[in-house]
């Protein structure tokens, strides 16, 4: 009574076990390779998996993108010249078939794929460039290993270059560089304050001396058109009280005598021009007698009562 009760038992747990191995979950981000007598048959999507063991089994492959450190090592450059580089794969599985069954490490051998062809592509360069080229050796990086691991079902999305480091030497020789570089700069800037400021303080004196000159040309303009001014104003003058005296002259009709006078002071004022010669009228002789009249009417006649 006994047995049939225990076989019961045990086919019922039995059948647990086989529903539970029959029944698999797949992960949203993963994918589920159905294999039917260890050869793959069917991929299964994300959700529950009926199976039927132990004819079948099932492999899960991650399909987000993944990152992947490439070891550093020690590279020689076109100018012989040693560096280590250290690199990160970024990668992301599109078809999990390939993976799976086309390699058998994928990541060893992406790993090796990559220092070699770092190796390669460095030793293309100098090392000024390889210093200062990592986008490009990045970008032609993930051109090789993308079509490299295209039959693989992987497909690299990108690759960086975390460090490239040259020997301590080389280093040293590169900061003496750097400093001589930066002292070189500042002397010329120095310099070029130097100049800019004798440049500023010759244009200052050449505009001061402009700006001099200019203000003694306008002085002097100033002062010959004042005494332009006055000399115009005394002739005008001149011409008014020579007019006058004409009139005056005309009008009071005047003698010899007078006319004598008048005559005697003109050549005055004429002999204290700058001339040295002075031309007299052809009627000079005619006045002579006019004015020695003239002369003796202007002797004091008190002298005259003392000669008689």
């Amino acid at each position: 009574m006994n047995f049939p009760f225990g076989f019961a038992g045990i086919l019922a747990i039995a059948a647990i076990i086989y529903v539970a191995r029959a029944i698999r979950i797949v992960r949203q981000f993963e994918k589920g390779l159905v294999e039917t007598f260890g050869q793959f048959s069917r991929k299964a999507d994300a959700g529950l998996v009926l199976l039927f063991p132990p004819f079948q089994s099932i492999r899960m492959v991650d399909m987000r993108e993944q990152v992947m450190d490439v070891p550093p090592q020690d590279v020689i450059t076109k100018d012989n010249a040693s560096v280590t580089v250290d690199a990160v794969i970024y990668f992301q599985v599109t078809d999990p078939a390939k993976v799976v069954y086309n390699v058998a490490n994928f990541a060893l051998a992406a790993i090796k794929l990559a220092q070699t062809n770092l190796r390669n592509i460095i030793g293309e360069l100098e090392l000024d460039q390889t210093l200062t080229s990592r986008e490009r050796i990045n970008t032609t990086l993930r051109q090789v290993l993308d079509e490299a691991t295209d039959k693989w079902g992987v497909k690299v999305v990108r690759v960086e270059i975390q460090k490239i480091e040259p020997p301590q030497d080389i280093t040293n020789s590169m900061s003496k560089q750097m400093k001589a570089e930066r002292e070189k700069r500042a002397n010329i800037l120095e310099a070029e304050g130097f100049k800019q400021a004798a440049i500023l303080k010759a244009e200052g004196s050449k505009e001061a001396v402009v700006l001099a000159a200019d203000g003694e040309k306008q002085s002097m303009i100033l002062r010959a058109e004042g005494q332009s001014e006055a000399m115009k104003r005394v002739a005008d003058a001149e011409k008014y009280k020579t007019e006058v005296v004409y009139d005056a002259i005309h009008k009071g009709n005047p003698t010899k005598d007078l006319i004598a006078i008048k005559y005697l002071e003109t050549l005055q004022k004429m002999s204290e021009g700058p001339a040295t010669k002075i031309l007299l009228p052809l009627e000079i002789s005619g006045l002579a007698g006019a004015v020695t009249a003239a002369a003796e009417l202007m002797k004091d006649p008190q002298n005259d009562a003392k000669k008689s």
